[in-house]
């Protein structure tokens, strides 16, 4: 991955939690899972840059729109990095607990980004055993705001009792990040 440029954006942050079940939330999990994957990415020779690096949201004091404050930071960071590829990482939820997997959301405007989405869901599929496909999702704030190819991943279900277990889990997230990272490795080598 040498001379890649790689942005990961690990979803939420600060006062937004997102999702979350009892003292568990989906902020602190994303972060986790995607200081890993830096980690791994850069040990294969990529530049890689992170949307946050600590518990904070990206957006502008005193907004009246803080969601989207923080949404348009997001992507204007990743834009102004003129990245290879950018991923962003969360953990879905559902008022069900039966929902389970990992599943990889993609906006139809770049070619690119089915291609991404569709490597990284069939790693998905054969490591973590989900069942779920890759999913055009044209309807993501992100998403509008985003010139660069890229994804977002659900990389699973913190409504589920399963998936929330392995979530918090160190082990499953280092497991997590290699998938995400020989993803990314054979997006490159194909290309």
């Amino acid at each position: 991955l040498i001379n890649k440029v790689i942005y990961l954006d690990a979803g939420h942050g600060g006062p937004d939690s997102g999702a979350l079940y009892k003292t568990t939330y989906e902020k602190d999990i994303n972060l986790r899972i995607v200081k890993k994957l830096e980690s791994k990415l850069k040990e294969q020779g990529a530049s890689v840059f992170l949307t946050r690096d600590g518990d904070y949201d990206l957006s502008v004091p005193y907004t009246i729109n803080r969601k989207r404050s923080d949404l348009s930071r997001r992507s204007h960071m990743i834009n102004r990095s003129n990245c290879d590829i950018y991923l962003s990482i969360h953990l879905n939820a559902d008022t069900t607990t039966t929902y389970h997997g990992a599943q990889v959301f993609y906006d139809s405007k770049k070619k690119e980004n089915k291609k991404i989405a569709t490597l990284i869901q069939t790693d998905l599929k054969q490591y973590l055993y989900t069942k779920r496909d890759a999913k055009q999702k044209n309807d993501m704030y992100l998403f509008h705001r985003l010139d660069r190819p890229g994804v977002l991943v659900e990389v699973g279900y913190i409504s589920n009792p399963n998936d929330r277990y392995l979530l918090k889990q160190d082990t499953y997230q280092d497991k997590v990040a290699k998938i995400l990272t020989d993803s990314v490795i054979k997006y490159f080598y194909q290309k």
